[in-house]
């Protein structure tokens, strides 16, 4: 059963006909029944919105999350061993995690560690498994409640595809699935980054480096063997996909993001897939500006990452002020209706949340609290909920997950992993932070449950409230007579000279944090606490 549907069963043993007829009572026999109610807390469905507003999500690159075979290479069969540390399908448990959804980063056969140049994009990498892994990982993942999205990386593929291969040859069929030209246009790319790369006498386009061409999406050949391939793993069962690079997919000479063609593609992709699975969801990376993302609206993607409101997050926790996380999360909801986009702190392309904060446990608490009681679909990065650490290159970004405190292979593979670990396994580790309840690690378990069983929490509307204090950031989320309030102390001291003001008159009950059950008086001035400690949140239930 998913953690995104919550019933609460009442059971009242009743007398039977002799309380409830005029009859006489039957003096011999006693018969007793009982009337079940079932009463179901709203989900996204029941109030319009997609599935997707129900969930969190949980970013894996399958080859750092857990071998299964001892090769030190993460695979398939590793992801499924450890479902039941995601989600056990149970929702009185407490001692998973409680996500609901996965983005596997890519999962097809590439030349690659990482897999984002793809050489067959019908294939599973032979490194994680098979297609039948990846059917029994969807299954079962199924099973527990758990959404699956996978990484489709359609803008390139590897300079070793056999598409590009062929298209060497100026003669070749293929010679159009890509971008040559005789002479070098000679433009850069929009980092100043070379995008023309020479190759026996000619110059084919590559955003990112010449191992990645890009495919010339604005041939139709092209354009229908990847909505063909995007059918196939929905048959297979996936839920979606998280398109890479989204914004660069075709290119107006040196316009070479958000173009008006980019836009076209995808409104057509989004058709093609919402008529294989109209359930499926199209998540976008669009690592551009709040307003620029939001002009990908429904119809192309159905969510963006929202990379201004991680940074801004970030900035408020590390710094202690409001300013900014206030202006950015207000412009977000307003350009996105609250609820259209995807919300997140880091990714495998960013230095971790950890190596950010400093490895400051407050600040990471603080950080995931303002992630999962915001709106927006959020997305947590493998190791972010025990404070794993990395910064570039790129490979560290993306070390084994740490599941013990073994320093040869943290429990990760019974080999030597492919990557080398971090240097703080012993104490940043799945094991180690399971036995200790303040730890990280269970924040993150009773943030992300808190946000399962409260409507509110995952798809109430927000609004800004003032706090009177330039240290306190405090909002509200709201869904039928209830009202959730946050009210975070970003600053490292106490604040006593704060209040509330605004809230809706009610009855109190603490969520989370500091503070006793209280009501709210009819002019919404509201104190949850006298003085409100330094790196610290309160949530709270206002019941009209």
């Amino acid at each position: 059963m998913s953690r995104r549907l919550l019933v609460v069963v009442l059971t009242v043993g009743l007398l039977a006909a002799a309380c409830a007829s005029d009859e006489p009572a039957d003096t011999t026999t006693t018969t007793t029944t009982t009337t079940t109610t079932t009463t179901t807390l709203p989900t996204a469905e029941s109030v319009g919105l997609p599935w997707w507003n129900d969930r969190v999500f949980y970013e894996i690159f399958v080859r750092s999350f857990n071998d299964s075979d001892g090769n030190g290479i993460g695979d398939l069969q590793g992801v499924i061993d450890k479902l039941d540390y995601l989600n056990d399908g149970d929702p009185d448990t407490t001692d998973d995690l409680g996500v609901t959804g996965i983005w596997l980063m890519p999962v097809f056969q590439s030349p690659s560690y990482h897999g984002y140049d793809v050489i067959d994009y019908r294939e599973v990498e032979r490194d994680y498994g098979t297609e039948d892994d990846l059917r029994r990982l969807v299954d079962e993942a199924h099973e527990r409640g758990i959404a699956v999205i996978v990484d489709y990386v359609i803008n390139h593929t590897s300079r070793n595809h056999e598409w590009f291969v062929a298209s060497k040859d100026p003669e070749s069929d293929f010679e159009d699935w890509y971008i040559w030209e005789d002479l070098s246009p000679g433009y850069d790319g929009p980092w100043g980054q070379n995008v023309w790369h020479g190759r026996a006498g000619r110059f084919y386009y590559g955003l990112f480096w010449e191992g990645m061409p890009d495919l010339n999406l604005e041939n139709p050949d092209v354009t229908a063997e990847l909505h063909d391939i995007a059918e196939y793993w929905l048959d297979l069962g996936v839920d979606g996909f998280r398109l890479d690079a989204a914004k660069h997919l075709i290119e107006d000479g040196p316009v070479q993001e958000n173009t008006p063609e980019t836009h076209a593609w995808l409104a057509e992709f989004h058709d093609v897939v919402r008529d294989a699975n109209s359930g499926s969801l199209i998540v976008g990376e669009v690592w551009t500006s709040t307003q620029a993302i939001a002009l990908y609206g429904p119809e192309e993607l159905d969510i963006a990452f929202e990379f201004n409101l991680a940074d801004a997050i970030i900035e408020a926790v590390q710094s202690g002020n409001t300013a900014t996380l206030k202006t950015v999360q207000t412009q977000v909801v307003e350009a996105f209706d609250t609820h259209r986009y995807a919300s997140f702190l880091a990714n495998h392309d960013q230095t971790r949340l950890a190596t950010r904060l400093l490895g400051n446990e407050a600040n990471l608490e603080l950080a995931a609290t303002l992630l999962l009681t915001s709106p927006g679909v959020p997305f947590l990065y493998y190791g972010e909920e025990v404070g794993m650490v990395g910064n570039k290159p790129d490979e560290r970004l993306r070390t084994p997950m740490q599941w013990t405190p073994d320093t040869d292979n943290a429990g990760f593979t019974t080999g030597k992993p492919w990557e080398r670990l971090q240097d703080d396994v012993e104490t940043l580790n799945v094991e180690t932070q399971d036995a200790d309840p303040e730890s990280l690690l269970n924040h993150y378990r009773e943030m992300i449950q808190l946000r399962n069983d409260t409507p509110a929490l995952r798809i109430g509307e927000w609004s800004l409230i003032d706090s009177g204090h330039p240290k306190v950031y405090a909002f509200t989320r709201t869904l039928g007579d209830e009202t959730i309030v946050v009210v975070a102390n970003l600053s490292r001291n106490p604040v006593d000279e704060y209040g509330l003001t605004g809230l809706p008159g009610g009855e109190v009950t603490v969520l989370h944090g500091p503070g006793g059950a209280a009501s709210i008086p009819a002019d919404g001035a509201y104190m949850p606490v006298p003085t409100l400690p330094g790196k610290t949140a309160l949530v709270l239930s206002v019941v009209q």
